[in-house]
């Protein structure tokens, strides 16, 4: 099966409606899939739900792209009333004087949030892409994450039920790929994509470089091939 798609609107075309997707999002919008997003942007999908660490924090934080060069996370998908609800971990603005378009799009009650610690969130996504349907952990116990949730006591100590995590998409950024979907990762694109990838039913990749199969030394592989199912690579007529 040939993986590897022309551009970047082809790659997110059957993206429908009412889908989840996951999308990495930390320390900034270089490990982001900056040109995957604008795609969804421009195919107009409604009613999305989105799983990330943030839920969008480009327009104010600012880095992370080439001069001369618009920042591109989730945010612009919430500005485009595409986004019902996200899950993430840190869902506002660093700096309050400057709220991010989902903080706006909330206190509108235009959007939904589930907040999750970050630990929780890595692991609850794991559990998503290793077939594990819930786990028990401490965090969160006795607070208003643990709300309406299974509480139990494992040696003296109390525990919270959490549940898996999946999505119908994810956008995944990489710096380097194999025709057949063998990934690297650079950078802040090692944070969340390399779990992301393994728990969606199909999983987008955008890659600065795509190699012929065989040039990447097998120890040197983050996620295998078996996780991907879409690769686009960043090319000067390609991008955003």
């Amino acid at each position: 099966m040939n993986k590897v798609f022309n551009s970047f609107d082809e790659a997110v075309s059957d993206i429908p409606d009412n889908s989840t997707l996951m999308i990495d999002g930390f320390a900034g919008p270089g490990g982001t899939s900056q040109n995957l997003i604008a795609a969804l942007r421009n195919l107009g999908s409604k009613n999305l739900t989105i799983i990330s660490n943030t839920a969008g924090l480009a327009s104010v934080i600012g880095f992370g792209t080439l001069p001369g060069q618009t920042p591109v996370d989730i945010g612009v998908l919430v500005e485009n009333n595409q986004v019902k609800k996200v899950i993430a971990s840190f869902p506002v603005s660093p700096s309050p004087s400057r709220p991010t378009a989902f903080e706006k799009a909330y206190a509108k009650h235009e959007v939904e949030l589930e907040l999750v610690p970050q630990g929780t969130l890595a692991e609850r996504i794991r559990a998503g892409g290793a077939g594990i349907p819930a786990f028990f952990t401490p965090t969160g116990v006795d607070t208003r994450v643990s709300e309406g949730k299974e509480i139990r006591e494992f040696n003296g100590k109390k525990y919270v039920l959490e549940t898996a995590l999946k999505a119908d998409f994810a956008l995944i950024r990489a710096y380097q790929s194999d025709r057949l979907g063998n990934l690297v990762y650079k950078g802040t694109s090692k944070n969340f994509n390399s779990v992301m990838v393994t728990a969606a039913t199909i999983s987008i990749v955008e890659v600065d470089k795509i190699v012929e199969t065989g040039a990447i030394e097998s120890a040197l592989i983050d996620t295998p091939l078996l996780y991907v199912d879409r690769i686009v690579e960043i090319k000067e007529n390609n991008e955003r």
